[in-house]
């Protein structure tokens, strides 16, 4: 793996990406041009948040911002972890920085006990959630060995102790994920056949009817397929300022779908009501509709993880020992095309991408018609090791 520095010239694309990539490899990162032919260049808040929270997670990062803020440079430090706070920018959810910095959570030298606050939602269905992390992130890092043994003490975990909807936030989670000397590969090539599907309809400063009808017409999508579906109803008042059942100032909706197969694979979508729509332009029942096709659609693609997770999985498997891991998922996302072109030029590690659509296993034709659908990936990875954890 080279050690020279990794410059970008196009901006702030795949941000949190570079940045993690960079104190992973050990090499100095140069980001140059962010935003500089807008009318307001240089980093957003959410940004320079970010690299305030990375600041806070690391020791001896230096990071060098110009007076314009289109340039910043990083000489990336050690991973050290502990009990960090950390306010988020409420213009993107928790889930934007958690999914950011979740790779690094393993590598600490200490075990990560992180409390963020902010918004708890996603936004526009651009960004995943923190209960999208907890449902689909945190089973991946068990995959890879991280809290799989019981017996040495807890795994990854996520509490949420306030819900936050935009735009005003006000929520919070606590996050806890133990450190690891080094990952496990895997081998995660059979989607399984699904039997259960999980989920859960949440509010903010709405009537509890919203989520009720929200899970009565996901649920009267997906008993149409398969028994065994329950969606929990999670409402949330103002009226506690504290704890459990407590919320921010904003109302918001939203509803998180999870499926486990007989293999043990776990699909998710979720669906976010826009703030910014005026009130009554969606239905509960839309939203409820929408979040079921999109988890059916992930269902079609045939894949072991979702759309939504192909680029930290891919992450992760350049970080195991050197030994072959191997995923099947479903449609390449754009996002997750360009982080493979990220990881190659950081890591030197080159996917190989393979289609096992034509294979005669025996399998049926609707079954067959699935694999088709999906791709492959597998890669030899770079014995990645925490030096940051004590030998003991």
């Amino acid at each position: 793996m080279s050690s020279s520095p990794l410059r970008f010239d196009d901006g702030p694309v795949q941000f949190r990406q570079r940045i993690i990539c960079s104190i992973l490899s050990r090499r100095p990162l140069l980001v140059k041009n962010i935003r500089h032919l807008d009318q307001d260049p240089g980093l957003r808040d959410y940004e320079a948040s970010f690299l305030r929270l990375i600041d806070s997670l690391t020791n001896g990062t230096s990071i060098e911002i110009n007076e314009t803020g289109s340039q910043f440079k990083m000489r990336p430090g050690i991973v050290i972890n502990g009990e960090v706070s950390h306010v988020c920018c409420v213009s993107r959810s928790i889930g934007w920085f958690l999914e950011g910095i979740l790779p690094l959570a393993a590598f600490g030298k200490r075990d990560l006990k992180l409390t963020l606050t902010g918004v708890t939602d996603g936004y526009e269905n651009e960004e995943v959630s923190i209960d999208y992390i907890k449902a689909s992130m945190l089973p991946v890092l068990k995959e890879f060995g991280v809290g799989a043994d019981e017996s040495e003490g807890p795994g990854a975990m996520l509490r949420v102790t306030r819900r936050g909807a935009a735009p005003g936030g006000g929520g919070s989670v606590e996050v806890f994920c133990p450190m690891v000397k080094a990952l496990t590969p895997i081998n995660i090539v059979d989607p399984g056949m699904i039997k259960k599907i999980r989920g859960n309809a949440v509010s903010c400063r709405i009537p509890p009817t919203s989520p009720a009808r929200v899970a009565h017409a996901a649920k009267g999508i997906l008993h149409k397929l398969i028994p065994d579906v329950w969606i929990h109803t999670d409402t949330n008042s103002g009226s506690k300022t504290n704890g459990p059942g407590g919320c921010g100032e904003s109302p918001g909706l939203k509803c998180i779908l999870s499926t486990e197969s007989t293999t043990g694979v776990t699909l998710s979508a979720e669906v976010c009501l826009d703030y910014r729509l005026e009130r009554g332009a969606v239905l509960p029942e839309d939203l409820g509709v929408q979040a079921a096709t999109l988890l059916l659609d992930e269902v079609r693609k045939g894949g072991c993880v979702d759309s939504a997770c192909q680029s930290f999985i891919f992450l992760l498997m350049c970080l195991t020992p050197e030994d072959v891991s191997r995923v099947r998922v479903g449609v390449l996302s754009r996002y997750s095309v360009t982080t493979l072109r990220l990881l190659k030029q950081v890591f030197g590690v080159e996917m190989k991408v393979t289609g096992e659509g034509n294979v005669d296993d025996g399998r049926d034709d609707e079954e067959r018609g699935a694999v088709a659908r999906s791709v492959l990936l597998s890669c030899l990875g770079i014995g990645f090791r925490n030096v940051s954890k004590s030998v003991t």
